[in-house]
């Protein structure tokens, strides 16, 4: 699985982009972040794309030379489908209390 956007025939251009086209364009995948402007509140507003994929272990091991030449990188997991839910399985535990007579 290839995550450099050089590697899906896409050239690295270095664009600042927003936040929200950053979004729209990885779903559901962990993307790193070069130079990420931040609002006021320190909320994440644009940004340049260095890397992303789905796993994120291949984005921790893999040789990463785009990220040599920004000083500042954020990475964050962009989350579209729902987490699937987990049965939840009660039980009711009770201690037996012999009735007084």
């Amino acid at each position: 699985m290839k995550t450099d956007i050089t590697d899906k025939n896409e050239e690295f251009s270095g664009d600042v982009r927003s936040i929200d086209d950053i979004k729209a364009s990885y779903p559901d995948e962990w993307i790193v972040i070069g130079d990420p402007e931040t609002d006021q509140y320190d909320r994440t507003i644009s940004g340049v794309v260095l890397y992303h994929s789905p796993d994120k272990r291949e984005l921790a091991y893999r040789d990463k030379p785009l990220l040599k030449n920004y000083t500042v990188k954020e990475l964050f997991y962009n989350r579209v489908t729902p987490c699937k839910k987990r049965p939840v399985i009660a039980t009711i535990f009770s201690t037996y209390k012999p009735l007084k007579q």
